[in-house]
């Protein structure tokens, strides 16, 4: 089985150029007499031949670069026993350069103590053979052939591998920055569903009850409660859409926005349940069994909006009873002593429990997006989610329960700007 190897790459045209320029400029020397060794060897025209075998090395100095170097070796060994031409020297000097410049990592490390080596074996042997000091000129010449070229292309090539180093890093950069950016307006678009779903679902599903018991009642009295209710919460609705468009279309960090809610807004949370639950054979109490001091504002929000989405899904879902929530907190009932207040380990328990007997179907649709914001909510902060049915004393009872952490997470997320519940800082901070 034959292998044939591909064929050189054409050389480039700047080369072909260097290459006719340097065997143009060696001929007019040739044909002026200006030479360099008066007593060569071998005289008349064989000068010539070596000028153009360094012509040829000088095409390939790019597309062969070790190719091009012994040619150029043997060339200037042909030279140096002729009259010797200095075109022919320059362009071996250049063929030196692109070796190391061009070629590849074991030629380019090779090149530059190779050319030390023979600059050193050239002026010794120089000097052994003539005993005259004058002989340190061959030496310098030699080096000025060899050394400098050598040590210029290496000094070119590392500048050019520490360059590309540097458009690889800013690519990279620029990678990682567009990354953070797609990922930061994703989280930030889930957190505008989260609060846009937290603060308007509740009123929607309030409209869709009561519109459901006006299109089935007779009563024109029930029908115009039912009614002013829709109202109520059109109104409402329409309000806190409002408050997030303005939110969205702030452009400045300065500007201070409105307050967002806090665990001490559940009780007008629990009437407004009242008023809409009543008329299902629904009755809601709250029990409160925190102890210490104020809670981080990213552990309120997310608490009031878990216990917000769970009272619009006992409005929808619930069977007639009670609905309970209850607020636990370290140094309360069922938490353990980690200390109380937001500064202190330990965590928030939010719990809420409504019975779930058998219906036949929701009083209101829902898309199930309220227990995936739940649960968004809590892991953002580093919490723990979870919503099931669970058997108690009075029958089975759908319970929701969250954990939120007070410690570090909180802290980092309140130190955010936003810990995942849509809370804005005045100025960034």
């Amino acid at each position: 089985m034959s292998t044939t190897r591909p064929p050189l790459p054409r050389p480039p045209r700047e080369d072909l150029l260097i290459a006719a320029a340097g065997l143009v400029g060696g001929v007019a020397m040739w044909a002026l007499g200006l030479f360099n060794n008066p007593r060569p060897p071998l005289g008349g025209g064989w000068v010539l031949l070596p000028l153009a075998v360094m012509a040829l090395a000088e095409a390939l100095r790019r597309t062969a670069p070790s190719a091009a170097l012994a040619l150029g070796a043997v060339a200037l060994a042909g030279d140096l026993v002729t009259r010797s031409l200095l075109a022919t020297i320059v362009m071996f000097s250049d063929v030196v350069y692109a070796a190391v410049l061009y070629g590849g990592p074991r030629l380019s490390r090779a090149v530059p103590p190779a050319s030390a080596a023979l600059t050193a074996a050239v002026t010794v042997g120089t000097l052994a053979a003539a005993r005259d000091p004058q002989a340190l000129l061959v030496g310098f010449v030699c080096g000025l052939v060899t050394v400098g070229p050598a040590w210029t292309g290496v000094i070119v090539r590392d500048h050019r591998n520490a360059a590309a180093a540097e458009r690889l890093r800013a690519e990279q950069t620029a990678l990682l920055a567009e990354m953070d950016r797609v990922q930061a307006v994703t989280a930030e678009r889930s957190r505008v569903a989260r609060e846009l779903h937290d603060v308007v679902a509740g009123h929607l599903s309030a409209i869709a009850i009561h519109a459901t018991a006006a299109q089935s009642l007779d009563d024109r009295a029930a029908t115009g409660d039912a009614l002013a209710v829709i109202r109520e919460n059109s109104v409402q609705g329409l309000a806190e859409m409002r408050r997030l468009i303005g939110l969205l279309r702030t452009a400045g960090g300065d500007e201070e926005v409105s307050a967002a809610p806090t665990l001490d807004g559940l009780d007008a949370l629990l009437a407004h349940a009242r008023r809409h639950g009543a008329a299902g054979g629904l009755s809601f109490a709250l029990r409160d069994e925190r102890s210490g001091g104020p809670l981080p504002a990213p552990v309120e929000l997310a608490a009031y909006r878990i216990a917000q989405e769970s009272l619009t899904n006992a409005l929808k879902h619930a069977s007639s009873g009670e609905v309970t929530v209850v607020l636990t907190s370290p140094g309360g009932e069922g938490e353990g002593d980690g200390g109380g207040g937001g500064g202190g380990e330990g965590s928030l328990t939010i719990t809420v429990t409504s019975p779930c007997d058998r219906r036949p179907g929701p009083r209101a649709p829902g898309s199930g997006a309220g227990l995936v914001g739940m649960r968004e909510r809590a892991e953002l902060l580093g919490g723990a989610f979870g919503a099931g049915p669970v058997e108690a004393a009075g029958g089975t009872r759908w319970e929701v329960r969250a954990v939120l952490p007070l410690g570090e997470s909180a802290r980092k997320a309140a130190d955010g700007g936003s810990g995942g519940d849509g809370t804005r800082r005045r100025g960034g901070a």
